[in-house]
C-alpha cells in the first residue's frame, strides 16, 4: 500500500471549489451505525477498529494527504473493512481521496502503479467536449449537495470513463473510474437557500449551466468533510462490445466508416495487434453473389482477389462453394502444400498473410456473411480467441443483416426512380388504395381485385423531343459499317490469294464485291440477314480454318475477326457513334427534365412521366383530383403550359449545344401537343403506367401517336424541324393563348421572330389540325 499523494488533475495549479477537510469521522459515524446493525462475527471486528480509532488522536482532526504515512494504521484498517478479504492488493485499482477527488493519498500497490505510469496518456471518453476538470469537479460537488440537502436525485452517476492507448500493443484499454461519497459530510455554512427543481433543471446536466448554479448556490456556503473511495475496473472488453452495439442502434456514421469502427473494436475484444479481421456481408442481385461494392472493401479476401488478379470465375466458384457448405475454416499457417489444395491462398500469401480464418455468420438461421480473422503472423491459440468473441458474434450478424438490407433498399430505389416509380403527387392514392385492399382482405375474400386508381377532370401536356431523321442515320450507319467489314474481308482474301492458292478464294472476293455494290444503295433487313448468313456460313468457316492450320496466316485473319466485336470492332464503329451521341442527347435531355420538373411540382403537384423512344416524349397530367387538399386553379395549367414551351425553347438549346461532343452529328425536333379538355385517366397495372380512360379521352390519345410524322397540308414537308418548336392545336382559342406566350418569350429573346401558322394534313381518322411553329434564338443565353 502508498501513502504517496498523487495529483488526480494534470493541472497543477488546481484549486477545489469549495471547502474541504480530510477527515475520519464519517467513517467513525458509519462503524458506529455498522455495529448497532451488524449480527455476525463482523460486528467484533467492527468494534476493534472503532477502538483503535478513538483511542488515536486523529479523530476531530484535519488531516492533510501529505500526512497520510502517520495514519497508515488507520488507513489499511479502512481498507480492510471496505473491501473483500480475498482481494490482492497488488491487482485490485483502489485508492482513499480527498472529499473532493482532487488527491489521493492512500492506494493500492496496482492503482498506485497504474495511476504512475498511465496518467498522463488517459483521456475521457463519456465527458462532454471542451469540459475542463474544475467544472467536472463543480459538477461532483452540486450533485452531492443537490442530493443530500435537496433530495433532488441527478442522471449523472459519480463515475467516469477513461481510455488509454498501450504503448506495446497500440491498442485501447478502457477503465471505469467509479467515487464513492459515502464517507463524506458535507457542513452548511449559513442559511440554505430554498429551491424548487424547476429552477435548477436546466443546469443540472449542463456543464457551461454550472455557472449559472454557482449564482443560485454560492459554493463558500457548504463544507465538505470526510474522504472519497475511488475504485478502476478494466472494462475494455464490456466497452468493446458496447460501441458495436452503439454503432448498429445511432447509424452516426457512413457505412464504410461504421464497418471500420466495428473492426477496431474486434480487434479490440481480441486483446492482440497481431490480429486483424475482416467482414464481408452476402450481398446478390437475382440470388447470384456480388462483390463490387463498398462493404466488401472490408474483405482483405476481396481486396487481395483485386489487387493480384484473381480470375472472376475462379473467385466466384469459390464462395458459391462456401455458401452451399458453410463451416469454420482455419489455417494457421498458410504453406505451398495449402496453397496447392485451396488456390485461393495464393493471393493472401501474395498480400503477406500468413494466417487466415473464416467463419460464416448467422442471422436468424440464415447466413449473412462471414467475419475473417488473419494475421500477417501465424496465430497458434485461435480457439482461445474465437471464446472472446463470441459475445459479439450476433452483433456482427446484424450488422452484415443491415447491409444486405440497405443494399436492396438502394436496389428498389434505383428500380423505383429509373423505371417504376411512384412520384410523391400521386403515392397519397396508391396508398388509399392498398390500404383499401388490405382492409378488403380481412374479410377471407378469395381472388379478390385491386381495384383502379383513377383520376378523373385532369388537364394532360404532352411533349416530345426526336432525333431527326434517326431510321435514315441508323440505315446510314449499317452501310457505313458493312462497307467496311466487306473491305476488311477483300484485303483479307488478297493476302491469303498469294499466300495460298484457291480457286474458292476469288470466289468469294467476287460474292463480297456484289454485297459491296448492293449495300451501297437500299438495304433492306432481308439483305441484312442474307449477309448475315454468308458471313456466318462461308466467309468465317473459310477464315477459322486458315487461322487454325497455316500460323503465319493468322496476323491478317485476325484482323477480320477482331472487327466483328461489336464493343470494340471497326466493322460496328459507326453504329457505337451512332448509339453514343444519340444516348448522350437522351441523358442530357432526361437530366434535364428531372431537375426542371421539381420547379412545376413546387407550383403545383402534377404528375409526370417520359417515355424512351429514339428521343425522350413526356406526359404532364395536373388537376384538382391529383392534390385534393390543394385548390387548383386554371392559373396553375397556364403556368405549366408557359414553363413547357420555355422549356422546350432550353431543351433545343441543350441538343444544339452538344453538337461539338456528339461523335455523329445529330439534330433535334420539339413537338407540343395542346388539348384544352380535361380528360380521365387511370393505372394499369399490367404495363405499371397512366392510360386515358373512356372513349372520348382515347381521341387524345390517337392524335398524340400520329403528329409526330405530320406533314404541312399541301406540302411534302415535316412540321417538325431542328431548330424549331412546332404545336398542335384544334382550337383557335388555344392558339391565341400559345401566341401570348410566344410574344413574351420572344420579347425576352428566347424565341426568334419568325411565327408560322400552319394547316397540317388530313391524318387517318384524324382532321382540323393546325399548328404554330417558332423557331429557338440559339444566340442568346437563356435565363435559368
Amino acid at each position: 500500500m502508498h501513502t504517496e499523494v498523487l495529483n488526480i488533475s494534470k493541472d497543477d495549479c488546481f484549486l477545489c471549489q469549495v471547502q474541504t477537510c480530510l477527515s475520519f469521522n464519517p467513517f467513525v459515524e458509519h462503524l458506529k451505525e455498522r455495529i448497532q446493525t451488524e449480527k455476525t462475527l463482523k460486528s467484533e471486528f467492527y468494534k476493534y477498529v472503532l477502538d483503535k480509532f478513538e483511542q488515536d488522536t486523529c479523530i476531530d482532526l484535519d488531516m492533510h494527504p501529505e500526512n497520510a504515512e502517520k495514519y497508515r494504521e488507520m488507513l489499511e484498517l479502512i481498507y480492510s473493512i471496505l473491501t473483500p478479504p480475498i482481494l490482492n492488493e497488488k491487482e485490485f485499482y483502489w485508492a482513499l481521496s480527498t472529499p473532493v477527488p482532487e488527491k489521493i493519498f492512500f492506494s493500492t500497490d496496482a492503482f498506485f502503479d497504474f495511476h504512475s505510469s498511465h496518467h498522463s496518456g488517459l483521456h475521457s471518453v463519456n465527458i462532454s467536449q471542451g469540459e475542463l476538470f474544475s467544472q467536472r469537479q463543480k459538477r461532483f460537488i452540486y450533485n452531492l449537495i443537490l442530493d443530500r440537502l435537496y433530495g433532488f436525485s441527478t442522471v449523472l452517476k459519480n463515475e467516469l470513463l477513461y481510455a488509454y492507448v498501450d504503448p506495446e500493443t497500440s491498442l485501447s484499454r478502457y477503465y471505469n473510474i467509479q467515487t464513492n461519497t459515502q464517507f463524506i459530510n458535507i457542513k452548511l455554512i449559513g442559511d440554505l437557500p430554498a429551491l424548487t427543481f424547476e429552477t435548477i433543471e436546466p443546469y443540472i446536466n449542463d456543464y457551461e449551466g454550472i455557472e449559472k448554479l454557482e449564482d443560485i448556490l454560492p459554493l463558500t456556503n457548504f463544507r465538505f468533510e470526510g474522504f472519497s473511495v475511488i475504485t478502476l475496473t478494466d472494462v475494455t472488453l464490456p466497452h468493446a462490445i458496447e460501441s458495436i452495439r452503439n454503432e448498429l442502434v445511432n447509424h452516426a456514421n457512413t457505412e464504410t466508416d461504421q464497418y471500420n469502427l466495428i473492426i477496431d473494436s474486434l480487434k479490440t475484444l481480441s486483446e492482440n495487434p497481431a490480429i486483424e479481421f475482416g467482414l464481408l456481408p452476402f450481398l446478390t442481385v437475382n440470388n447470384k453473389l456480388i462483390f463490387d461494392t463498398n462493404e466488401c472493401s472490408q474483405s482483405v479476401l476481396i481486396t487481395s482477389a483485386k489487387e493480384f488478379s484473381l480470375a472472376e470465375e475462379t473467385f466466384y466458384s469459390i464462395t458459391d462453394d462456401y455458401k452451399k457448405n458453410p463451416r469454420p475454416v482455419f489455417f494457421r499457417s498458410i504453406t505451398e502444400e495449402k496453397v496447392l489444395k485451396h488456390p485461393f491462398l495464393n493471393v493472401l500469401k501474395q498480400s503477406g498473410i500468413k494466417s487466415y480464418g473464416i467463419f460464416p455468420v448467422y442471422y436468424n438461421k440464415k447466413m449473412a456473411g462471414i467475419m475473417e480473422v488473419y494475421s500477417y503472423e501465424e496465430i497458434v491459440f485461435y480457439e482461445k480467441l474465437l471464446s472472446k468473441l463470441q459475445v459479439a458474434i450476433p452483433l456482427i450478424a446484424q450488422l452484415l443483416q443491415n447491409s444486405i438490407d440497405q443494399f436492396a433498399s438502394r436496389i428498389e430505389r434505383v428500380i423505383k426512380n429509373k423505371f417504376t416509380s411512384l412520384q410523391p403527387s400521386v403515392q397519397w392514392k396508391f396508398n388509399e388504395v392498398a390500404w383499401s385492399y388490405l382492409k378488403k382482405g380481412t374479410r377471407n375474400k378469395k381472388n379478390q381485385e385491386i381495384e383502379t386508381v383513377v383520376f378523373d377532370d385532369v388537364y394532360p401536356l404532352f411533349g416530345a423531343v426526336d432525333i431527326r431523321n434517326s431510321t435514315i442515320e441508323r440505315n446510314s450507319a449499317l452501310q457505313e459499317d458493312l462497307k467496311a467489314l466487306l473491305t476488311i474481308i477483300m484485303e483479307t482474301l488478297a493476302v491469303l490469294k498469294g499466300h495460298i492458292h484457291l480457286t474458292l478464294t476469288d470466289k468469294l472476293i467476287y460474292k463480297c464485291e456484289e454485297w459491296l455494290e448492293k449495300v451501297s444503295g437500299f438495304i433492306t433487313t432481308n439483305d441484312e440477314l442474307m449477309l448475315d448468313t454468308f458471313l456466318h456460313d462461308e466467309v468465317n468457316p473459310f477464315l477459322n480454318h486458315f487461322r487454325q492450320n497455316y500460323p503465319d496466316e493468322k496476323v491478317i485473319i485476325d484482323r477480320y475477326f477482331d472487327a466483328l466485336n461489336e464493343e470494340t470492332g471497326s466493322a460496328f464503329g459507326n453504329r457505337r457513334n451512332l448509339e453514343t451521341s444519340m444516348q448522350l442527347i437522351n441523358t442530357s435531355i432526361n437530366h434535364y427534365l428531372e431537375q426542371a420538373q421539381e420547379e412545376v411540382q413546387e407550383s403545383f403537384p402534377c404528375y409526370f412521366e417520359k417515355f424512351r423512344t429514339d428521343g425522350v416524349e413526356y406526359d404532364i397530367y395536373i388537376g384538382q383530383s391529383i392534390a385534393p387538399d390543394r385548390v387548383f386553379d386554371l392559373l396553375y395549367l397556364k403556368n405549366i403550359r408557359l414553363w413547357q414551351l420555355k422549356s422546350m425553347a432550353e431543351i433545343a438549346r441543350l441538343t444544339y449545344g452538344l453538337t461539338d461532343q456528339l461523335s455523329r452529328p445529330l439534330q433535334t425536333t420539339q413537338l407540343i401537343f395542346i388539348h384544352s379538355n380535361s380528360i380521365d385517366i387511370s393505372f394499369r397495372n399490367d404495363e405499371r403506367r397512366f392510360d386515358v380512360e373512356g372513349a372520348y379521352n382515347i381521341r387524345y390519345e390517337v392524335v398524340k401517336k400520329r403528329i409526330d410524322k405530320v406533314l404541312i397540308a399541301g406540302t411534302i414537308e415535316r412540321l417538325t424541324q431542328p431548330g424549331k418548336i412546332a404545336m398542335v392545336y384544334f382550337n383557335q382559342t388555344e392558339a391565341a393563348e400559345y401566341q401570348e406566350y410566344i410574344k413574351y418569350l420572344q420579347e425576352e429573346n428566347v424565341l426568334a421572330d419568325d411565327l408560322e401558322y400552319l394547316e397540317l394534313e388530313e391524318l387517318q381518322g384524324v382532321t382540323g389540325l393546325k399548328a404554330l411553329r417558332v423557331g429557338v434564338n440559339y444566340e442568346i443565353a437563356l435565363e435559368k
